[in-house]
């Protein structure tokens, strides 16, 4: 458990991260006429020298340099690269697709996913109020079989990605800002090749077609890298049962940005799924609450 002084420190940066997280699809928004594998190839791109800079402050590169020559904890971070990749080509298409609802819905069901990822290959194990709530999401999610195929398997693709790139990083040695700088360099080549790609024959870069677009362009390995550095240290400094309440902040973000300021339209049937996924999520949070409090109370 975090100590109490550190909490109060703790909470306004894991606030910050997922914050940064839930009005992304703003900042996606503003670059919709820029295609979503170019734009990923950027921001691969332009996080690595702002990783590398933080790292260099923070005296991290000894450990990155070290990272390069355990084969075993490259081909973890090869693996949650290639994930996390697919993970951002998905949601930026998503969001330039009008599909915010879907992306909320894959965030919303990824804490579910992480549980049950515990659950099958790490020996955790839940209660009957936990599989309750599994079940409860489950049935949220397989309502969408009957009116929302064409989205849902955005929602499925984002939460399986996503907790699969936790459960990678979760069984790699390394800290979160080396590996994420360790994971941008190993992305390099391929986000070079397909910014070439673009630039080359009858495609047009994005980059320098103008200036607005290039300053987003180069803002967006900031806007990756804040809110990963101030999650890595805002999980350090608080609860993580805490830490778990705040995660639910960006999706609530941004199913509220879809609602209003994107103006997506709200089927009934996704209306019913967010519900049960809401009410899922609920009951775990409220059975996590339990649990914490009992441990929490000194012994008689």
């Amino acid at each position: 458990m975090a100590p109490t002084s550190d909490r109060p420190r703790g909470l306004p940066l894991a606030l910050v991260a997922y914050g940064v997280w839930g009005f992304l699809p703003l900042y996606i928004a503003l670059l919709r006429h820029v295609p979503a594998f170019e734009l990923v190839a950027w921001r691969v791109i332009f996080t690595l020298p702002f990783c590398l800079v933080i790292a260099a402050v923070r005296r991290q590169l000894g450990e990155i340099a070290r990272a390069f020559v355990d084969w075993r904890l490259l081909r973890l971070l090869l693996a949650s690269a290639m994930l996390i990749a697919v993970n951002w080509v998905i949601y930026v298409a998503a969001v330039n697709t009008g599909n915010i609802y879907a992306a909320s819905l894959g965030y919303y069901v990824n804490p579910l996913v992480n549980v049950l990822l515990g659950t099958l290959f790490l020996g955790e194990r839940l209660n009957r109020a936990q599989w309750l709530a599994v079940g409860i999401a489950a049935c949220g999610v397989a309502i969408l079989l009957g009116g929302a195929t064409d989205t849902l398997w955005i929602s499925l693709a984002l939460a399986l990605t996503f907790g699969l790139y936790g459960f990678v990083r979760k069984l790699a040695p390394v800290g979160s800002l080396p590996g994420l700088t360790i994971e941008t360099a190993l992305l390099a080549p391929i986000a070079a090749g397909t910014v070439w790609f673009f630039a080359s024959g009858e495609q047009v870069s994005s980059f320098g077609h103008d200036i607005p677009t290039s300053l987003l362009l180069i803002g967006a390995g900031t806007v990756t890298a804040i809110p990963l550095l101030c999650f890595a240290l805002a999980a350090r400094r608080m609860d993580y049962s805490t830490l778990g309440f705040v995660q639910f902040l960006a999706p609530t973000i941004a199913f509220i940005l879809g609602l209003t300021v994107f103006e997506e339209p709200l089927r009934p049937i996704q209306l019913a799924s967010f519900v049960l996924i809401w009410t899922a999520i609920a009951l775990f949070s409220w059975d996590l609450l339990k649990r914490h409090a009992a441990s929490a109370k000194p012994p008689a």
